[in-house]
């Protein structure tokens, strides 16, 4: 197969993909390209929204639509480790003795539905944290391969703080993406009611493998970047933290902590995706622009000042872009031009 038909393979995929889960979910049509992008780029996703808005059944739509395994969790305070990874048990075999066996838990599925997940504590949201990062779980001294491909979207809500644990800045930097579902338009309301309260039911259809999604991540990969491109994404990163010699004003007066080396990683493979499903086969600024906001909103920290005046992140992260790309603009240096 040549480059062009892999390219116009994998357009076509997401573009079948998204129609799929369209069938189901009413508007947030720049959610669901988010989360696909997030997929197949090879990273995790939080969703935050109130309750009632979709999450749930975005990601289950999204399962139904790839021919791979699903499982969800539902986080609760008395969610125990051993009840997302699994644990040993002692079995009997036919001649009566006695041995271990290991009983999975539901984190073995390509996948990973974390509903609610800052309702666990902290113990129990760590316990996602290996899978998530190496795609491995170990258990009494031995590491489990999880499926291939390994998927979590992970759901939490923003407005109930009793009762929750908000996910450590550590595991915040293991989703890709975290994306904020919004509340809809009255047309999108009025077609909501549509659909859910008439006999008519949406059959989604499985239109992907779990090779296929394999294989679509290898062709992102080999995107490529011009230095340039690469470069802004780098100063774009660099100009969330406030120490940096060249940083927005933006950033020195609000932002405690900035982004992490993963922010970039995130930045770069989710404007390949982006390029790749708009039938390109470089990324261009413009990418890289696009996914600053979802890759980074949750990975800068604000200072007592940005909390005290309510700054909001996206704001923040786009104002640190603009910036950015007034100051590459101008510059001399030579990763800027």
């Amino acid at each position: 197969m040549t480059q062009d038909s892999r390219v116009q393979a994998f357009v076509t995929a997401f573009e079948v993909l998204r129609a799929e889960v369209e069938k189901v979910i009413v508007g947030h049509r720049e959610v669901i390209t988010h989360v696909l992008t997030g997929m197949f780029a090879g990273g995790h996703v939080l969703l935050e929204g109130v309750p009632g808005l979709g999450k749930t059944l975005l990601i289950k739509t999204l399962s139904e639509g790839l021919d791979l395994s699903f499982s969800r969790i539902q986080f609760t305070p008395d969610l125990m480790p051993a009840d997302i990874i699994g644990t040993n048990i002692i079995v009997e075999d036919a001649d009566g003795r006695k041995h271990f066996q290991f009983q999975q838990g539901p984190i073995f599925a390509h996948i990973l539905l974390a509903d609610e997940i800052n309702r666990a504590t902290p113990k129990t949201q760590s316990a996602l944290l290996e899978g998530m990062q190496e795609s491995a779980v170990t258990v009494g001294g031995a590491t489990r391969l999880l499926p291939a491909p390994f998927f979590v979207l992970a759901t939490q809500n923003p407005i109930e703080m009793e009762g929750t644990y908000p996910l450590p800045e550590a595991q915040l930097d293991r989703f890709l993406f975290k994306l904020r579902v919004r509340y809809p338009q009255i047309e999108e309301l009025n077609a909501i009611i549509d659909r859910t309260t008439q006999p008519r039911t949406a059959t989604v259809s499985r239109v992907l493998s779990g090779p296929d999604v394999l294989a679509f991540r290898e062709l992102i990969r080999e995107v490529p970047i011009a230095s340039h491109v690469r470069d802004f994404a780098s100063a774009i990163v660099m100009a969330t933290h406030p120490q940096w010699e060249q940083a927005p004003d933006v950033a020195r007066r609000f932002v405690r902590y900035g982004a992490s080396p993963r922010g970039a990683q995130a930045l770069v493979l989710g404007a390949k995706v982006r390029a790749l499903a708009d039938g390109r086969y470089n990324v261009s600024v413009e990418d890289i622009k696009a996914m600053a906001v979802p890759a980074l909103r949750h990975r800068v920290i604000l200072n007592f000042e940005g909390e005290a005046e309510g700054v909001d992140t996206d704001t923040l992260v786009s104002r640190v872009v603009a910036d950015t790309e007034a100051g590459v603009a101008h510059s001399r240096e030579p990763f800027l031009r």
